[in-house]
């Protein structure tokens, strides 16, 4: 499509199908939908269009289609790539499904409930509750990011490791193509197999092969007991090593498993109100191990004790601390979630949401760490996050006393540097955050050039015009 400034016509029929409630062109109401939460990309839109239902939606989409209208879809505006806002150009409209809030059914027998794509991760996880079923899914912005964007970005989460990404957790889907037309596959079977699963295309494409309405979520049984343990470490190895003995010693119950690295405590601990030590001592590294049971007795606490016994007597375990109260276990989740707080207080921050395979974790991180430090030194390494499914946010602190405009200036160059040696461990230069527009180039220096044609060859089969966000994920 060729960009040009939005048909007054077109934005009068748009504005007659959504009604007066689905709509917004006052540019204080409009500036939430297009700044990116990090503050590194901000566009323009005329209108932002929010349809309250998939027949009004398609409607929309399909006079956009007719009139070579690119459209931005938009979910809670979340994300941190930068792909669910428009560019600054001021030609594309956003498309935000937050009217679309339905929890059109759910079958606690079935272990299933269909919500539209508008419904916040918190309400999808309430209405599971309320069933006495679980939602897995669980992320920092649950309260705000939509089961919608979600979806289209394949949404990682602390509980990956257990019940895996958003991909893991659909069983159908409902999409708004780029020509308007409607994909009914609200399929609720866990067994179907008759040709493409078509689910998955959509799924991770960041809306940039149509517009994702409602959904079809896995549910799971409501866990009985949550045991949640702090463990003092003296290296990473010795994580990766806890991590396989917990799984086996478990049943596999484990549900979460996160590195935290001393500075990143020491950072929360200076910046976040309420965060304390369970520790008397310092020590290099830590893991928050969380671990479910269906039955409300000892046995997954039990089983881990032993496991930390072990660790001790072998000396790859120095300190653990288990939460006696839902209260504690908060505490600790508390410190994991501070380090994403503590960042900001300590000056400009390079991020990197990479993965690799577990077993490479640990010398993943001593390697990229030791590279980094040689390019800028005083740089200061913050490795954290789900270490039990391979993802490490390896983010970078500027060195004290140094400007931090400069330091962000050098954000491709250090991208590089660490993605390179990502590669070298056959690892994803995006975890779970995908690739948006800041990464858009990075994933085409990055990726094999075969895969990056058939990834072309779907886009043009789907979106031949390319007006489904444009810009965004394809280089």
């Amino acid at each position: 499509m060729t960009p040009s400034a939005p048909d007054p016509a077109l934005l009068a029929r748009i504005r007659e199908i959504v009604g007066p409630r689905g709509w917004l062109d006052q540019a204080e109401d409009i500036e939430p939908h297009v700044t990116e939460p990090r503050g590194r990309f901000r566009g323009r839109t005329a209108l932002v269009v929010r349809p309250a239902s998939t027949a009004e939606l398609a409607a929309v989409v399909t006079l956009c289609h007719q009139a070579r209208q690119p459209i931005v879809p938009q979910g809670g505006n979340t994300g941190l790539v930068g792909g669910s806002i428009p560019d600054d150009s001021g030609t594309e409209l956003v498309l935000s499904l937050g009217r679309m809030t339905a929890i059109r059914g759910l079958d606690a027998d079935n272990f299933t409930v269909t919500v539209e794509a508008g419904c916040t991760l918190a309400a999808v996880q309430a209405a599971a509750e309320a069933a006495d079923r679980r939602f897995p899914l669980s992320f920092g912005a649950e309260g705000s990011c939509q089961i919608g964007g979600c979806l289209s970005t394949n949404a990682g989460g602390a509980l990956t490791l257990r019940y895996g990404n958003t991909r893991d957790l659909v069983l159908g889907l409902e999409v708004v193509l780029p020509d308007g037309q409607v994909w009914s596959g609200l399929r609720t079977l866990r067994k179907d197999n008759t040709g493409y699963d078509l689910k998955h295309l959509f799924i991770g494409a960041e809306g940039t092969l149509g517009v994702i309405t409602a959904a079809v979520l896995k549910l799971y049984p409501r866990p009985r007991r949550i045991e949640t343990m702090l463990v003092a470490l003296p290296e990473p190895a010795a994580a990766i090593a806890l991590l396989g003995r917990a799984r086996a010693a478990t049943g596999d119950a484990i549900t979460a498993f996160e590195l935290i690295p001393r500075i990143g405590l020491e950072m929360a601990l200076r910046h976040v109100p309420g965060i304390v030590d369970p520790f008397t001592e310092s020590h290099p590294w830590y893991v928050l191990i969380e671990a479910v049971a269906g039955t409300d007795t000892d046995w997954v606490r039990e089983a881990l004790e032993a496991v930390l016994g072990d660790g001790f007597e072998a000396g790859s375990v120095l300190d653990a601390a288990i939460a006696a109260s839902v209260g504690q276990a908060r505490a600790f989740w508390r410190i994991r979630e501070g380090i994403v707080e503590a960042q900001k207080h300590e000056g400009a921050s390079l991020k990197n949401d990479i993965s690799v395979p577990v077993s490479s974790v640990a010398a993943f991180i001593e390697k990229a760490a030791a590279a980094v430090a040689a390019r800028i030194p005083g740089v200061r390494p913050v490795p954290f996050g789900h270490v039990g499914d391979g993802n490490v946010h390896f983010n970078l602190s500027q060195p004290v006393g140094t400007d931090g405009a400069a330091y962000l200036a050098r954000w491709d160059e250090i991208q590089t540097l660490v993605n390179d040696i990502v590669l070298s461990f056959n690892g994803s230069i995006s975890a779970e955050h995908g690739i948006g527009r800041i990464k858009r180039e990075e994933l085409a220096r990055t990726k094999p050039a075969l895969e990056l044609a058939l990834m072309r060859r779907i886009k043009a089969a789907f979106d031949p015009e390319g007006g489904m966000n444009p810009g965004t994920l394809l280089p």
